[in-house]
This record gives structure tokens, C-alpha cells and sequence, in this order.
């Protein structure tokens, strides 16, 4: 189906053929026609809407998925000398804007840590970090001193969904601190959710110190 979209058998705006009239041409079960609709649905290859039916997208898209940066490689990679510091841990009630992202009910606890990321013994960038530790056993005993939540979270907790926002704002007191840059400096942000089928792993916020640059991957198929 997905080479008849490419090659323009079906054009953008057409409907396509019901799924029963699908399974007896392809020889194969209507269940599995009706799982590669859903999943070229999902990957924007077609609309698919009650009464309607099932057309192919106007324009059809691929699915994007991307790739979290590990600060650690990616030091390494621009050829510096990679640190990292732990400036606290505990485990708290997040504030509520943080709450809601995460899917946490009022009052929920979750695990809180703030870091700050180095490049050539250089301030990298501020890190805000909150963990739900329903959702990842075994963070609780993870030495965030030794190895970053940023590094072990992507080694250790594949995810399934995630969402992305990047800003420039301007420095409050804490990350001004720690960056060694005047309060209300303009910072690039990078604000990351992660879920893994249905439930938030983990919600942070990442603000890097002017004149250093990050890379983000996107993947489409």
C-alpha cells in the first residue's frame, strides 16, 4: 500500500479500497489490513475518519522520532574533555506545571535532580531533571554523582513516545549561577518529555550557556 501512495497509484486525496476488498487482493486476513491502515494512520500516510473512510493524506508525511542527545558523547565527539556535577537529589513533589506533563496525580512524589553539564571544564549547560520512579525501578539507588541521569536514562530506559520544546529564555537566578552568566541572559532551552506505553518517565529541562551548540537527530520513515 505504501508503494502505491509513492508511485501515485493512489493520489493525495484519494480513498482507497475497503478493507475487505484489500485482504482478498493482498491473499491475507482483514485483521491485518486494518493494523497497516492504523499504522500508516499514525505515520500521517492517510486520514482515516468515521463515515468518510480512508483517504490518502493531502500531503503525506513520515513519522519523525529523535534521537536524545547524551551530552557525554557528544563532548567527546567535538573533541573536549567531557564533567558533569550533581548539585542536588531528592525526592519531592513537583510543581504543578511539571505534574501535569508528567501525568502525575496532585501531591505525587517524583525524583528530583539538578546537574550541571561541562565541556573542557566549561559550564555546558544547566539541567533540570524530574524522574518518576514508579515508572523506572531502581533509579532511587543511581549514583547521579558518578554517572549522569542524562547518560544512564538513555542507556537504561528505552522510550516509546516523546515530546519536544526549544526556546530562548532568559536566565533565572539558579541556572545564571551555575552557567556563570549574567542574570536574565538569553539561554537556548530544550524541554523533553518521555513516555514509555502511556506513563512519563521523565520531564527536564535542559539550558545551555551562550556560544555552545547542541545537535538534534530526527529520524523519518
Amino acid at each position: 500500500m505504501l508503494r502505491r501512495i509513492r508511485d501515485r497509484d493512489w493520489r493525495p486525496g484519494d480513498p482507497i479500497p475497503n478493507e475487505a476488498d484489500l485482504a482478498i487482493e493482498f491473499g491475507c486476513a482483514r485483521a491485518t489490513v486494518n493494523r497497516a491502515l492504523r499504522e500508516l494512520a499514525a505515520a500521517g500516510v492517510l486520514e482515516r475518519r468515521r463515515r468518510a473512510g480512508t483517504r490518502v493524506a493531502p500531503a503525506p508525511v513520515g513519522r519523525a522520532g529523535m534521537r536524545i542527545p547524551v551530552l557525554h558523547r557528544d563532548v567527546v565527539e567535538a573533541g573536549q574533555v567531557y564533567g558533569h556535577r550533581l548539585i542536588a537529589r531528592e525526592v519531592a513533589v513537583p510543581p504543578p506545571e511539571v505534574a501535569a506533563r508528567m501525568g502525575l496525580a496532585a501531591g505525587v512524589s517524583a525524583l528530583h535532580a539538578l546537574s550541571l553539564h561541562l565541556a573542557d571544564d566549561r559550564p555546558l549547560a544547566f539541567e533540570d531533571r524530574w524522574i518518576d520512579p514508579a515508572v523506572v525501578p531502581g533509579i532511587l539507588a543511581v549514583d547521579f554523582a558518578a554517572v549522569s541521569a542524562n547518560e544512564w536514562l538513555v542507556e537504561n530506559m528505552p522510550f516509546s513516545e516523546g515530546a519536544m520544546r526549544i526556546a530562548a529564555v532568559p536566565a533565572g537566578a539558579l541556572a545564571a549561577g551555575h552557567l556563570q552568566v549574567p542574570e536574565g541572559t538569553a539561554l537556548l532551552a530544550v524541554e523533553r518529555t518521555t513516555w514509555r506505553e502511556g506513563r512519563a518517565i521523565t520531564h527536564v529541562a535542559q539550558m545551555f550557556a551562550p556560544g555552545h551548540w547542541m545537535q538534534l537527530d530526527l529520524v523519518t520513515g
